[in-house]
């Protein structure tokens, strides 16, 4: 991930595709209890359900009210994120 290598920058990431709004500070706490905390989650996994969201692969549950928040998420994106989340506590 060249140029989002940083711990930080992968954070502010999250927070600048407003991951927050609906997941919470560091996907800790989400704002209903039908999104899922993403903290802790495998990167692998994050990264697929995310790709397959915007690809319109995985269209089921609250996946819909996602797929315009990852239209311009880019794949580097997509794994810089997957990584940040998937090492919080």
């Amino acid at each position: 991930s060249r140029g989002l290598g940083d711990v930080y920058k992968r954070q502010a990431l999250y927070t600048a595709k407003n991951c927050q709004t609906c997941h919470g500070a560091d996907g800790k706490a989400p704002i209903m209890g039908m999104y899922p905390k993403l903290n802790g989650q495998n990167k692998d996994y994050l990264v697929a359900q995310m790709k397959d969201i915007k690809s319109g692969a995985r269209n089921n549950g609250m996946s819909m009210a996602m797929k315009a928040m990852v239209a311009t998420v880019t794949d580097e994106e997509f794994e810089a994120i997957a990584d940040y989340l998937s090492k919080v506590k």
